[in-house]
């Protein structure tokens, strides 16, 4: 299949049928008093999805999502749905921006415009991109894999595929966080050939790599494996018995909701009070790009793949993956992993300590990570231009 163009038009008996649900959720009792310990608190999130069915307008963000170019084209037999941004000036340098779970490509929406066009918004016209923006397999308006086996490494290749046989670019460069960084690892492991470099904002620590860090960096480390023991239910459930979870998320928006609400309250630097980052209406699209492909279950499944798949290994990398790598780390991300780590097994050229900012960067701090790329790839492209 030749890459097609696409627009996003959701169906009326969707929109429809999502409104039905909404209005007659069953909700569960409450306990007198209680906040968010124990998950999405029930009074926000009644609030919430009455806002969803008689406030928000899914037209409007649509029409939003289809400003930017997209496209479909079929790779190792599933369609990847993506954007496809020409950057302005003379070279603009390719970049693959890559998002994870829960979130989606919507996130890096307001880093278009920059990094497409940085002249526009107070920056230099030679530090302009081509921005790839993909729906990975399984997540929002790209292909569902009908068979096993599509954990990190397999849509690494596919990505690549899509980037240089596809799109025709010899070199480009990466930005991801969650399942993107972890992509972005193996591509740099698979395919330095063609990987100039890659930027991270996460990293994942391998459980036998504990005994092999440094006395000062072991106080991050315990932090860590507090924060998994209290909120890291969500990813073992995922990664065993996934679809005994999606089958009620799949039917039921406020429990899809009540899944993820919680992970962004927890994860961002937001102080316990979500919409001081996020607005309802950037929290229901995020939602939007599960609920209305159907895709919940298909993205939930790349846990559960990626434990199962060798290659893969849930993103721990080769040592040492040999493309540069830039690494900003957000302070409130509870997933940090040490420096010396990072170091150890990739080639980090540059880090970058940011001074706010959670695991959702390119929502939560855009203009801090759109620079901290622009930054990094400077060199970058500057060395791929000398060599071809």
């Amino acid at each position: 299949m030749s890459i097609e163009e696409y627009v996003i038009d959701v169906p009326r008996s969707v929109l429809a049928d999502l409104r039905f649900r909404l209005e007659h959720t069953r909700w569960p009792s409450k306990i007198n008093g209680a906040e968010w310990q124990y998950g999405t608190n029930l009074e926000y999130l009644e609030a919430f999805c009455a806002y969803w069915r008689d406030g928000y307008d899914w037209r409007k963000q649509e029409a939003a999502l289809n400003k930017w170019p997209q496209y479909m084209c079929r790779v190792d037999g599933v369609d990847i749905h993506f954007w496809h941004i020409k950057g302005h000036g003379g070279a603009p340098f390719p970049l693959l921006l890559l998002h994870g779970w829960p979130g989606s490509a919507y996130e890096f929406f307001e880093m278009i415009g920059p990094l497409t066009d940085p002249a526009a918004y107070g920056g230099r016209e030679e530090d302009a991109f081509d921005v790839v923006l993909p729906d990975l397999p399984g997540y929002g308006w790209s292909g569902k894999p009908t068979e096993s086996g599509w954990g990190a490494a397999r849509i690494a290749r596919a990505l690549n595929k899509l980037m240089t046989e596809e799109l025709g670019y010899r070199r480009y460069g990466t930005q991801g966080g969650d399942w993107g960084a972890m992509i972005s690892a193996r591509l740099g492991a698979l395919f330095p050939e063609h990987v100039a470099a890659i930027h991270l904002n996460f990293a994942f620590l391998p459980v036998p790599m504990l005994n092999r860090l440094p006395a000062e960096d072991m106080a991050m480390v315990e932090r860590q494996q507090a924060f998994d023991q209290a909120e890291g239910a969500y990813h073992m459930i995922q990664e065993t018995k996934c679809d005994s979870l999606t089958v009620a998320q799949t039917d039921s928006p406020a429990g899809f909701a009540a899944w993820v609400l919680e992970k962004f309250r927890t994860w961002s630097d937001c102080g316990g009070n979500l919409e001081s980052v996020y607005s309802k209406d950037r929290l229901i699209t995020n939602l939007m790009f599960y609920w209305a492909p159907g895709s919940i279950a298909s993205a939930a499944r790349l846990y559960y793949e990626s434990l199962h798949d060798p290659e893969t290994n849930l993103g721990a990398p080769d040592p040492q993956i040999p493309v540069p790598a830039a690494v900003a780390r957000f302070p409130c991300d509870p997933f940090n992993r040490p420096r010396s780590w990072m170091e150890k097994h990739f080639n980090v050229v540059r880090w970058t300590e940011m001074p706010a900012g959670g695991h959702f960067a390119a929502w939560e701090q855009p203009v801090l990570l759109c620079t901290d790329v622009r930054e990094f790839y400077r060199g970058i492209r500057a060395e791929v231009l000398e060599n071809y």
